[in-house]
């Protein structure tokens, strides 16, 4: 065996799919924490929801995480913002304080910190997307900013399956209603502020 085929062998078995993993299980049961949305079909691992009320569009798509004798879905939550120019920046938010939130923290990762400081101010004190965001249980929430416009990427605790397979059980954690409000909340908000940058 070759070097190359090697590589190739080892990227396949890294991004192969956890044994046990049923694609559109954990998206199927997303689909009844959100009812009441509109949800269009984009394959096995993710869907569009719609929400008629608001007009809020988003994607969801599943992905799997492997880890030892274990593996978990998670539920990567997608909203495109339009914008007019074409300027890079990756934004990278997380609340604040010890104990209790006290706050949104916004980081840049990509881009020119005298251009974004503007936006980054705006996303940590703006007290209409505090309300919803505050609340929100996430673990990764980013901001990309590129030609197509802004992409809001999201992953929450909730939404998500847990499958072990020793000893074997396999748990979906709901989306409860509080947190469903704060997500779409917060969605709103953002595609309301990253609009007018």
């Amino acid at each position: 065996m070759n070097l190359s085929s090697w590589r190739q062998s080892l990227f396949e078995r890294w991004h192969r799919a956890p044994s046990g993993y049923r694609p559109g299980v954990t998206l199927g049961q997303l689909r009844r924490d959100l009812a009441g949305l509109e949800f269009t079909s984009q394959g096995a691992v993710q869907g569009a929801f719609h929400c008629p009320q608001s007009g809020l569009k988003f994607d969801v798509l599943e992905r799997p995480q492997a880890q030892f004798l274990m593996h978990i879905v998670v539920c990567e939550w997608r909203l495109a913002v339009p914008c007019d120019t074409a300027r890079q920046a990756r934004i990278r938010l997380r609340h604040t304080g010890a104990i209790r939130r006290q706050g949104v923290a916004a980081g840049l990762l990509t881009g020119e910190q005298a251009e974004w400081a503007p936006l980054l101010q705006r996303l940590c004190s703006d007290p209409r997307l505090l309300e919803p965001l505050l609340p929100l249980d996430f673990k990764h929430l980013e901001l990309w900013r590129d030609a197509q416009g802004w992409q809001v990427r999201l992953e929450h605790f909730g939404a998500s399956e847990v499958v072990n397979r020793l000893p074997g059980f396999r748990r979906y954690i709901r989306l409860s209603v509080e947190q469903r409000a704060a997500l779409l909340g917060s969605f709103t908000e953002l595609y309301r502020i990253l609009r007018g940058f």
